[in-house]
């Protein structure tokens, strides 16, 4: 890597996209403007622009060495897709020529036979289609030109998770213009942004080559706490190890390549665990960025002889990792609708937009919950770690005060800077912010923007930012219907935020998530919780979801069932790998290493008996009784996993299913562990078949 990266930043960032300046260098003026319109006002493309752009495009690609060409899409797998075509077309002399057209640059069709349908598709149906988004930058990656596109079946149906996205973002941008034309803004477009800040775990390759359970399902199914953990908090922040740094510095590298505006890099709380944080950025953008994010975050490691976890609970007894999305919204003119400016309680127009997205989330909880659910996502959501699976709202000291004022009709005394003094005449003086922040609150407001702290480190952003857009937007939708039939518009606002103040209070809490009084107030505030994936994919489909997203055209009633479906489907062939390679594990690597350790301690046991009676033999006696123990409630814990596991195939539905390996296949697989972890702790390390948490987690 070169020295001198610092310096050739501003080189480095956007180099291999086909952005703004790109098109302004390689497209006829008006071709360029046209495009541009269609990015920035979401008109739809000309038709003379894709060949002229296709062709700009392959020209640039093939500068920077790229061959082939790929429409990238984001099927409902969570991963993105893609099928690489070389720009080759032979000619009468037994050459080729490169050639790319606007048709191959607008529409592609790739077999859509075997991607998550939900049963939208039979499996003899196999043509789809995936069609160019032009409001996101094409890019290279290795040698090849990647088209970000959606994807949807040969009779239209949605298999994608960037097709809803857009729709939301569009539901959203047109009840925001609304409600904005009421305060006299007449804006070309409203977008919501996010910055989704990314945990993750590094560990040594050759660790993780070691561990069947890391490499086929993503966390360790075996594991027994170590003798040091994050006990001391001593990682969080603390110095970036050099090898670390190394791979943090390729990684910024090649995410800068990409366009992708890495900021911010630091240890995260766990041992070996770390977060990269973006700046902010469109929704449709920044949901692209994060997937490229995690694909690099992996390739980078390999070449650094380490591994990237994802998974959202790799190690039992320490944190896991989530990814925190920063949302908010901005007109095309640069204000961030969410700003509270000086003084807060005197800006309608942002108690209007915080007003909405509370209630939002009051209403909706159910559907944020359904965001966020997975397997793995299980595992960290209200262990201490992470929020619970109860959604409220952290709004802090002065806005909650403000909204109380609204409440009332009583005036709130404006908050005064105050300024920061720490008692030494050296160091300077500065302006506390307006609130704290509250790490445990699962949708805090914080300066400008919410922070949506329940997603999983491993999952796409898009499904929890559809829903974001989605139920602002209906909120939204409500008030501009309300105040667009008002006489006097200002009195008709003062009422509708007194009324929307007073109805979803019960959602903003200010104190702490992890309490059990909390779960116990929750519950008298008539808040859900909904703890477990199955649980709450059981409310996916209500009547209250399925007309939400039918209103604003984001899924029809038949994509809502099926995506229910793929949810559930999912969640239940996760924990089948899970215990599938517990069970692998648990017979043919760590029984025979049980077996073969017990031997040792009997033949010693026997050799010293051998030698007289005189010679102390307790405590052999003690350790092979213990071993034979523990072993033998192991061997019981295995059968009872494989029988609950077999009794699965009996299930009917989707939903029975899941809640079957909920109830039943995952308590059966604790039973395993807790025994397995037991018998790690007294079986000598060097019969132990594969490496422990210590030696995973503490690596230099």
């Amino acid at each position: 890597m070169p020295n001198n990266v610092t310096e050739n930043v501003s080189e480095i960032f956007g180099s291999k996209v086909f952005n703004s300046g790109v098109m302004r260098k390689r497209l006829p003026k008006h071709i360029y403007a046209s495009l541009l319109k269609t990015m920035k006002e979401d008109l739809p493309l000309e038709e003379n622009v894709a060949e002229v752009v296709a062709n700009a495009m392959k020209d640039w690609a093939l500068e920077l060495g790229a061959t082939h060409y790929t429409h990238w899409f984001q099927p409902m797998t969570g991963v993105t897709a893609e099928k690489h075509d070389s720009f080759i077309s032979p000619t009468d002399d037994g050459k080729v020529i490169m050639e790319f057209s606007g048709k191959e640059l607008i529409k592609g069709e790739p077999d859509a036979s075997s991607f998550p349908s939900g049963g939208l598709r039979a499996t003899f149906e196999a043509r789809g289609y995936t069609a160019w988004d032009p409001t996101s930058y094409a890019f290279i990656k290795g040698s090849t030109l990647c088209i970000p596109t959606i994807f949807c079946s040969y009779s239209g149906e949605v298999l994608d998770k960037k097709t809803p996205l857009l729709r939301s973002m569009e539901a959203l941008d047109t009840h925001a213009r609304r409600v904005l034309k009421l305060f006299g803004k007449d804006v070309k477009k409203v977008t919501s942004t996010i910055g989704a800040e990314q945990e993750y775990f590094l560990i040594e390759r050759d660790m993780y080559k070691k561990r069947k359970d890391l490499i086929l399902t993503g966390r360790t199914l075996f594991g027994a706490k170590p003798p040091k953990g994050q006990e001391m908090e001593t990682h969080y922040f603390g110095r970036i190890r050099g090898r670390v740094a190394n791979y943090m510095a390729e990684l910024d590298r090649e995410l800068w390549s990409l366009g992708i505006a890495s900021k911010t890099r630091h240890n995260e709380v766990a041992p070996a665990q770390h977060e990269m944080a973006p700046i902010f950025t469109n929704t449709n953008v920044a949901t692209d960025n994060n997937q490229l994010t995690m694909e690099f975050m992996q390739r980078v490691a390999y070449r650094h002889d380490l591994a990237c976890l994802l998974h959202e609970k790799p190690f039992e007894g320490v944190n896991g990792s989530g990814k925190h999305n920063n949302f908010s919204m901005s007109t095309d003119t640069g204000e961030n609708l969410l700003t509270p400016g000086d003084n807060p309680v005197e800006n309608k127009q942002f108690l209007l937009f915080l007003c909405a997205t509370i209630e939002a989330v009051y209403k909706y909880s159910e559907m944020l919950r359904i965001s966020v659910a997975n397997a793995g996502n299980d595992h960290r959501l209200g262990a201490n770690e992470a929020p619970p699976a109860i959604v409220s709202v952290f709004l802090g000291e002065q806005l909650t005060a403000a909204l109380k004022s609204i409440e009332t009709g009583k005036p709130v005394t404006a908050a005064k800077d105050l300024v920061m003094e720490l008692g030494v005449k050296s160091l300077p003086k500065f302006i506390i912010d307006a609130t704290d922040r509250n790490r445990t609150s699962p949708f805090a407001f914080t300066g400008n923007k919410f922070e949506y702290r329940m997603l999983g480190s491993n999952q796409s952003i898009s499904g929890p930012n559809i829903t974001l857009n989605t139920i602002v937007a209906d909120v939204l939708s409500d008030y501009a219907d309300i105040l667009e039939k008002a006489d006097n518009f200002d009195s008709a606002l003062d009422a509708l935020l007194q009324k929307s103040v007073t109805e979803n209070k019960n959602v903003v809490f200010n104190g702490n998530n992890y309490s059990e009084e909390w779960v116990e107030e929750a519950a008298r505030r008539g808040l859900p919780n909904l703890k477990t994936t199955p649980e709450a994919l059981s409310e996916f489909t209500s009547e209250k979801n399925i007309g939400l997203f039918d209103r604003h055209n984001i899924f029809t009633p038949t994509e809502m069932e099926s995506r229910q479906t793929i949810l559930l489907e999912e969640y239940s062939k996760t924990i089948n790998i899970e215990a599938l390679t517990m069970l692998s594990l648990a017979k043919r690597e760590i029984s025979p290493a049980v077996l073969t350790y017990t031997k040792e301690v009997i033949d010693t046991l026997s050799a010293k008996k051998a030698c007289g009676a005189t010679i102390d033999v307790s405590a052999e006696t003690t350790l092979a009784e213990r071993l034979s123990t523990l072993f033998g409630e192991f061997i019981k814990s295995i059968d009872n996993l494989e029988k609950t596991l077999a009794a699965a195939e009996e299930c009917d539905s989707a939903q029975t299913e899941a809640n079957y390996f909920c109830e039943k296949v995952i308590p059966a697989m604790n039973e395993v562990r807790v025994t397995a972890d037991s018998l790690e702790e007294i079986v000598a390390e060097k019969y132990w078949p594969f490496p422990t948490y210590e030696d995973i987690l503490f690596y230099v």
